[in-house]
């Protein structure tokens, strides 16, 4: 399906608007205490998109007019329209579902579609030149896609499998999970160990070996248990719940800053609702 990039084609029912990896939502929504989940009316109007575009604060826009939405990146430093206020994208997957949704972790199609907007609009920007040819790559009319003007060559939005796994123990003392803190992170999360599939693997031997190469840990009973779009800027996450077989921790320095045993009702700081990695720590999969 195509995406247009036309001034006069971004009337959709929902307009998702960026500003790196946060969405803007009206600020009186934010204020809501009644627990209703955030909704398309919740999002941008016509009004502020037209301003946006007249003040030239996007970097990039789209919509997908068979997906009914339009996506608005702002420029880094752009100043926010009056009456909205900006959330983690990851606070609004969570904040847009209902109370069943949240507690049985399903999704929920607006955080969906939001997801998709913000991949998209991510990879417009990585995706410029042709890796062919090296002419400058135009966006398609008639296909989700990338195309070169000079040798044809479509590229269309890439999409990154990646595995993460809890993997837990029973002791004597009660069961436990391991958790991970990654170096790379900039948060002071534990959070369940991840990485991506490489090829000729299952996304079970990935999980093998991505906790024995991070923890020195080896696994069994691998389960696959769900999934979630991560658009930061690509990933699609496998989630697997795992049990603890044999080994002792030993962490791989390059990547893991810390990894532990912890029981259930002793946790660290982990991440909050919205992602996956809160779904399997708190049993929501």
């Amino acid at each position: 399906m195509p995406i247009i990039s036309n001034e006069n084609n971004f009337f959709c029912e929902n307009h998702f608007v960026f500003l790196e990896n946060e969405i803007l939502v009206k600020s009186s929504a934010l204020k809501n205490n009644t627990g209703t989940p955030l909704n398309q009316n919740d999002l941008p109007d016509d009004k502020t998109l037209r301003k946006i575009l007249e003040a030239q604060f996007a970097s990039d826009w789209f919509c997908e007019p068979e997906k009914n939405y339009c996506a608005f990146m702002l420029e880094k430093d752009s100043p926010l329209p009056a009456g909205y206020s900006t959330i983690p994208l990851r606070s609004f997957f969570w904040k847009t579902k209902s109370p069943y949704e949240q507690e049985n972790a399903l999704p929920c199609p607006l955080g969906n579609l939001a997801s998709r907007a913000h991949g998209f609009l991510r990879l417009r920007e990585t995706y410029i030149y042709c890796p062919k040819c090296g002419k400058k790559l135009e966006v398609s009319e008639t296909l989700t896609a990338k195309v070169c003007p000079s040798c044809g060559r479509e590229d269309f939005p890439r999409i990154e499998p990646a595995v993460i796994v809890l993997v837990s123990r029973n002791t004597p003392g009660g069961k436990e999970v391991l958790l991970v803190k990654s170096k790379t992170s900039v948060n002071k999360y534990f959070s369940c160990i991840a990485g991506f599939i490489e090829h000729g693997e299952t996304a079970e031997e990935t999980v093998k070996r991505e906790v024995l190469e991070e923890t020195g840990i080896t696994v069994k009973n691998i389960r696959y248990v769900g999934s979630q779009a991560w658009p930061f800027p690509d990933q699609l996450m496998l989630a697997f719940r795992a049990e603890y077989e044999c080994g002792e921790i030993k962490i791989q320095e390059e990547e893991i800053k810390d990894a532990a045993w912890f029981k259930r009702d002793s946790l660290p700081e982990t991440p909050p609702p919205g992602s996956v990695a809160y779904n399997l720590i708190f049993g929501k999969f």
